[in-house]
């Protein structure tokens, strides 16, 4: 690293450091530092080196450690240091250290810049704190450090997090105003806060500004477009859109197809959710949880039982382990089948798989026993919740209620009514409709006293 023939001096030492950083090397860095000390007094310079290459590896800890030491080693933290310190936070979005950082700054005789308010901003955003961020910005402008590109797409990005829409959306029509030209990055968070609220005319209308403002949507923006078609369900223009991407150049990825998946699985599309699906390993892009799960769902909403048992089949050779969300699915698949049986069995398999199930899981299964005719098990199942640790909801009690109506069981159909104010759910029409219908059938069947 060093030539031994010649001492390296402190220039040398802050050269290799700043290397070592750039390298992403930041346990090499701070070893570069410990062995500076032997031979001379490391100097500011040194240790802002070393903070930058404890950001740039995401060591917001080791970086806060060597900015916490500098003064018990006579030395005054610089404008540099402070920036990698509240930039380190903001990569491992700790905000509150972002922001205890930024205000000491003053008390070191420093005054922050706007690096040192941008990753502020954007620590806030990666934690959704829009109010926060928002301050930020507006006391930049107060002290009249004027805001640019990056403090605008930081902040229209917190609101994004925050699901501030109509706040996102007014930040990003401020920007030509003042001067400021928004970019890639900006659009994306604006239409991915569209996404979140299901605004899919808000999310193209801002895609079509882009290209009017011939400023090239990437993946991120992309994939925020489709996302908010998705949950817009708009799944022929999620396709739409997905389509368009070669011609733009822009080389989708795995959110851009979890988002496509999802949409066709909103829209019961289950052939064109399991294409996508095969599609992705030509496109080199590997299949996760994400993408297997809305799969699976999209087959489960048009009782493709086989299918959604087959594709999580096939989730341990893509060395990816079933959740709750894939099992409450392949269990509802079932259900919707009338294959009461195979959703036990699935039911049955979790612990041993140490998936938790939730109150989704045991819903799909209580219908699937009544589906079945199963009240027996429909009612073993309804008093396992509390062991669980679960709380039957609206529909827990419904299903149980139709397999009890179903199985002629009308005293068990009252009393599961009666418990109902108590637990805090409310019956509604089905829940009358079923407890009434178990009575008459008791009552013409000669049952009922």
């Amino acid at each position: 690293m060093f030539d031994r023939r010649v001492a390296p001096n402190a220039i040398s030492y802050n050269a290799a450091i700043s290397a070592m950083g750039k390298g992403s090397r930041w346990q090499l860095a701070l070893h570069l530092l410990t062995t500076m000390r032997m031979s001379e007094a490391p100097n500011v310079r040194s240790y802002s080196a070393a903070i930058s290459a404890c950001e740039k590896s995401s060591q917001w800890q080791a970086a806060l450690c060597l900015f916490g030491s500098m003064p018990g080693n006579a030395l005054m933290p610089s404008e540099v240091s402070c920036n990698a310190a509240i930039s380190a936070c903001e990569k491992a979005g700790q905000w509150q250290f972002a922001l205890g950082l930024l205000s000491s700054m003053p008390e070191l005789r420093i005054a922050p810049d706007r690096i040192s308010y941008n990753a502020a901003i954007s620590a806030c955003a990666k934690e959704g704190q829009w109010q926060v961020a928002l301050s930020l910005l507006n006391t930049m402008q107060a002290i009249i450090l004027k805001p640019d590109e990056i403090s605008y797409s930081a902040a229209i990005s917190s609101c994004d997090q925050g699901g501030q829409v109509e706040l996102a959306l007014g930040l990003l029509n401020k920007m030509i105003p003042n001067n400021l030209r928004p970019d890639a990055i900006s659009y994306s968070a604006a239409i991915s806060a569209c996404a979140k609220r299901g605004q899919w005319h808000g999310a193209l209308s801002l895609l079509r500004e882009m290209s009017e403002l011939r400023i090239e949507p990437n993946v991120v923006t992309y994939s925020a477009a489709i996302t908010a078609c998705d949950q817009g369900g708009q799944w022929q223009l999620a396709l739409d859109l997905l389509s368009l991407m070669p011609e733009a150049r822009v080389v989708p990825n795995e959110i851009t197809y979890n988002a496509a998946i999802s949409a066709c699985e909103k829209a019961s599309q289950w052939q064109l959710a399991l294409n996508l699906l095969s599609l992705m390993p030509e496109a080199r892009m590997v299949p996760n949880k994400i993408t297997y799960n809305a799969a699976i769902s999209a087959c489960e909403k048009s009782g493709e039982w086989q299918l959604a048992l087959t594709l999580m089949s096939l989730m341990p050779e893509a060395m990816l382990v079933p959740n709750e969300i894939t099992y409450s699915a392949a269990i509802s698949a079932c259900e919707k089948g009338g294959q009461w049986q195979l959703a036990l069995n699935l039911l049955s398999l979790m612990p041993e798989a140490r998936v938790v199930p939730n109150e989704i899981t045991y819903n799909a299964a209580i219908s699937a026993c009544e589906k079945g005719g199963q009240w027996q098990l429909a009612l073993t199942l309804l008093s396992m919740m509390p062991d669980a640790m679960l709380v039957p909801n609206e529909i827990t009690y419904n299903a149980a209620m139709s397999a009890f109506e179903k199985g002629g069981q009308w005293q068990l159909a009252l009393n599961l009514l009666s418990l109902m104010p108590e637990a805090g759910v409310v019956p509604n029409d089905i829940t009358f409709n079923a407890a009434i219908s178990a009575c008459e059938r008791a009552a013409a069947s000669g049952s009922w006293y």
